[in-house]
């Protein structure tokens, strides 16, 4: 009789601490799950920095020609002219990283701030003897429309494309 109780109150008390373990491992789930929901959230490259209203491609395709971007770099569907320096900087195409909307607005509001290493070199003839980019500076004549459109039509040039990776295991 007593060894009855003593199981029944071990039995209870097993009860007890499987339900105290049981809302503990629910709290624990859900600031898990809260806390993948931030960090999923924050991985969206676009949302960092700041944000522009939406643009039109066909308004910014208007605007590179426009601008006579064509001079210096050559685009999809629209022909090179080639400028006095002869510059060819393709844009667009197959890339393996997203051009973020903010890296294409840094580049056309300050082309020194991000020059490919490929540019950067002395004997370049895409910089200057210092170093930075000799694109135009158009800040003084492009609204913030045009450069919205400009950007959104830039960005929509670009494809995304997985590079091929072929693993081979190690023996």
């Amino acid at each position: 009789m007593v060894m009855n109780q003593i199981l029944n109150l071990k039995q209870q008390i097993m009860t007890d601490k499987n339900k105290t373990l049981c809302k503990l491992s629910n709290y624990l789930l859900v600031f898990i799950l809260l806390c993948g929901g931030v960090l999923i959230g924050s991985c969206n490259e676009q949302a960092r920095g700041f944000a522009l209203p939406a643009g039109d491609i066909e308004e910014g395709k208007a605007t590179y020609k426009r601008l006579a971007c064509n001079e210096c770099h050559s685009i999809s569907e629209i022909e090179w002219k080639g400028g006095s320096d002869s510059l060819k900087i393709h844009l667009g195409g197959e890339v393996s990283t997203q051009k973020s909307y903010g890296d294409l607005v840094t580049s056309v509001i300050n082309p020194s701030h991000k020059i490919a290493r490929r540019y950067k070199q002395k004997s370049s003839t895409e910089t200057t003897e210092i170093g930075l980019s000799k694109m135009k500076n158009y800040n003084e004549v492009m609204t913030v429309q045009e450069l919205i459109d400009l950007v959104t039509f830039l960005q929509s040039e670009y494809k995304v494309s997985i590079p091929s990776t072929d693993y081979y295991p190690y023996y």
